[in-house]
């Protein structure tokens, strides 16, 4: 099978919903619909936490990570945790641990160092769309950090599926295959819930502006790609994305601040680790 007949497979099978995920991936969108449910009370969130021992873990780190332990009190249990972080953080998690998840199954020693340096660039992204939302373009943090998470989850996607089809990354990107991945991308990102907002920004990473100042959920992610320190594998293998050159970030951002949301994200996809890269 040639790399196009592969392609247009699974963007046939993604179009007509019939996406192939990890057993895993399906158990953890059951706990992120229950979690979306504005009814779920914090007992039953704290339930599925401690269902998935995983989770509690991860639930309890995320808690104790810089982002959201300013005072420097950390909390040992599940409750404490879930209180601390909230339920859209929580959200957050559940979605980093079904985007991580697509990566669990590859055999492929090639495509297993794509996914670890993809998930590297993603949690370097997070944490600064966490940081530039606020500080720079006045976004809700939040929500630029689940962004952060989820922005690449259809290429997490095609990685998980490279492994079926041998040499479908390999070798220079078309336009064909550009739009494939901007086609899937869109259709996981539908079964996997992601609110239409973040979805819309996501999709514009491909062919956006940045605004002048920046104040989008779209620009916060652009200024978070240029500045992330891992690059994306699919950058390389897909066509470059438009992102801001590096004199219009420093027309936007003087040297001090710059120098001060690079150390702070660093810092915080450190401490983010134990709950998001592992």
């Amino acid at each position: 099978m040639t790399r196009l007949e592969a392609f247009g497979m699974i963007v046939a099978q993604a179009t007509r919903g019939e996406l192939v995920f990890p057993t895993s991936v399906n158990a953890a969108l059951q706990l992120q619909l229950a979690l979306a449910d504005p009814d779920c009370h914090i007992d039953h969130a704290i339930k599925l936490v401690l269902s998935d021992p995983t989770l509690a873990a991860r639930t309890v780190a995320l808690a104790n990570s810089a982002v959201f332990n300013r005072s420097g009190a950390g909390v040992t249990g599940a409750r404490a945790a879930v209180m601390r972080v909230g339920y859209r953080n929580l959200y957050s998690l559940v979605a980093a641990m079904v985007v991580r998840q697509f990566g669990s199954r590859i055999e492929d020693p090639d495509l297993r160092m794509m996914a670890q340096q993809l998930w590297e660039h993603t949690a370097h992204v997070a944490a600064l769309a966490y940081v530039i939302a606020r500080r720079v373009t006045y976004v809700d943090p939040d929500t630029a950090l689940f962004a952060g998470i989820v922005h690449e989850v259809g290429g997490f996607y095609l990685l998980s599926r490279a492994d079926e089809f041998p040499g479908l990354l390999d070798g220079q990107a078309e336009h064909w295959m550009e739009s494939a991945e901007e086609v899937i991308g869109r259709e996981v990102m539908k079964r996997l819930m992601i609110p239409e907002p973040v979805a819309l920004a996501i999709e514009g990473l491909r062919d956006g502006l940045l605004s002048i100042p920046p104040d989008s959920l779209l620009d916060t992610l652009l200024l978070a790609k240029q500045l992330a320190p891992v690059v994306s594998p699919l950058q390389q293998t897909f066509l470059e994305m438009l992102t801001p050159s590096e004199s219009v970030i420093d027309f936007l951002i003087d040297n001090e601040m710059m120098t001060s949301i690079l150390a702070e994200s660093a810092d915080e996809v450190q401490s983010m680790s134990a709950a998001l890269l592992v």
